[in-house]
């Protein structure tokens, strides 16, 4: 049985392929994991907990920039890629497309933030750390995480990432040395995500013969089209996701804000367990949506059914050992931080859910419009809450504010699917 299963994988090149990027992905979120786990800590327990709320903070407002620029091609444009990967002439304006509207909303963001540096005190106490977090959305524009998805050749998005995680590491340890030094976290992290983002387009470039013009504008619109309605439901993300620190740093103190980013960020690295399988998973399910729902469901059905169990244990583990897991990070536990990563335990669960239910079903079908209806709603919703809890609760207010708001997504997810012929649930029962 072993060697018919082995035989069936050596066979089928896109099953192999997807085993092999799957193993690359496995490979880059343990380095995601580890090496963050090296470093946090230490940052934390030298430049203290105040100037590390400072730098969430910052890195909150950021994120919006990120958000911005992004305008959904990590999932837009590994799509079209996906589906047009044999066809260069396509592939060429797909990248050239992208990177061109990229780069206009990357200066559209920089003039953005040098006015709000100017005129709001909150920010220009400390510009300089805002504009070194900066350097993070240029990154990111320039590295096309979306084509090396769509082409399924995860082994570059592997190794450029290992590179730049453990450069950051090991210049974090070598200069930072007291609080006086947080500055350089932003500036460590910014170079390491622009070496990576001006190699890959070398890369793609001489690899991959992408020829990089500069299309029609009605080319460019086009592609603005396609991509607005996940663009919308992105930003709505944030208003759950970022937008919570961005609050909670207006309504209370940098310790309140590191408090709450020790936890937070704590969830978000154990979060990263699910991105080998939402971004080798999601290229292969587009292409295989064009010729078979049914196969697609089948797919998302044993994920639910094997990998769903695991994710609650992480869960369920984070909410009993919270003190403990704080206190061989830190060498100390905050009570504080422990009852929000109390509070945040189940994230893990929820975000796997949700990468089944929207993800793998509602944006491989083609369900834009709804999933950006409900991500839209979650967002204003998320808003009223937070406006009511952390002005008053502060972080703990934060902290129920994002878990309820993941229920809340994810009961609107299932409720779709099941009642919308892409039954998940039922067909397992």
């Amino acid at each position: 049985m072993i060697q018919r299963f082995k035989k069936k994988i050596l066979n089928n090149s896109d099953v192999r392929n997807l085993f092999q990027n799957f193993g690359y992905l496995v490979l880059l979120n343990f380095a995601n994991f580890i090496l963050p786990l090296i470093s946090f800590p230490y940052v934390v327990r030298t430049i203290g907990i105040e100037k590390f709320g400072l730098l969430s903070f910052s890195l909150s407002i950021v994120n919006y920039f990120i958000i911005i620029t992004d305008f959904s091609f990590n999932l837009s444009a590994t799509r079209e890629i996906a589906i047009s990967r044999h066809d260069s002439k396509k592939i060429d304006e797909i990248v050239s497309a992208v990177l061109v509207i990229k780069t206009i909303l990357l200066l559209a963001c920089a003039i953005v933030l040098i006015i709000l540096l100017f005129t709001v005190s909150k920010l220009s106490q400390f510009w300089h750390v805002h504009l070194f977090t900066f350097g993070v959305v240029i990154g990111q524009v320039l590295f096309p995480v979306w084509f090396f998805q769509g082409i399924e050749k995860m082994k570059t998005i592997t190794y450029l990432n290992i590179f730049s995680k453990v450069l950051y590491t090991i210049l974090i340890f070598i200069f930072v040395k007291r609080a006086e030094d947080f500055y350089l976290v932003p500036i460590f992290s910014s170079f390491g995500s622009l070496i990576i983002g001006v190699y890959s387009l070398i890369y793609i470039k001489s690899r991959f013969k992408v020829n990089f013009f500069i299309p029609k504008k009605d080319t460019l619109i086009e592609y603005i089209r396609n991509g607005w309605t996940l663009f919308l439901s992105n930003i709505s993300v944030t208003l759950y996701t970022s937008a919570i620190t961005t609050i909670l740093g207006f309504f209370s103190s940098n310790i309140v804000v590191g408090y709450y980013s020790v936890a937070e960020r704590l969830i978000s690295a154990i979060r990263g367990m699910i991105s080998p399988i939402s971004q080798s998973l999601f290229p292969f399910l587009s292409k295989l949506a064009v010729t078979s729902e049914s196969k697609v469901l089948h797919v998302n059905r044993k994920l639910l059914l094997f990998f769903t169990p695991f994710f609650a244990c992480v869960s369920v583990f984070l909410y009993f050992f919270s003190s403990e897991i704080l206190t061989v990070l830190f060498k100390s536990s905050s009570s504080q931080s422990a009852l929000v990563l109390k509070i945040l335990s189940p994230i893990p669960v929820l975000i796997y859910l949700h990468t089944i239910f929207a993800l793998f079903t509602m944006i491989v079908f083609g369900r834009n419009k709804e999933y950006t209806r409900i991500i839209v709603s979650g967002g204003f919703f998320n808003v009223i809450l937070a406006f009511s809890l952390i002005p008053f609760y502060h972080h703990v207010g934060a902290a129920i504010c994002v878990i309820v708001i993941e229920f809340y997504i994810l009961i609107r997810y299932v409720l779709f699917t099941e009642t919308n012929g892409l039954k998940i649930i039922k067909k397992i029962s």
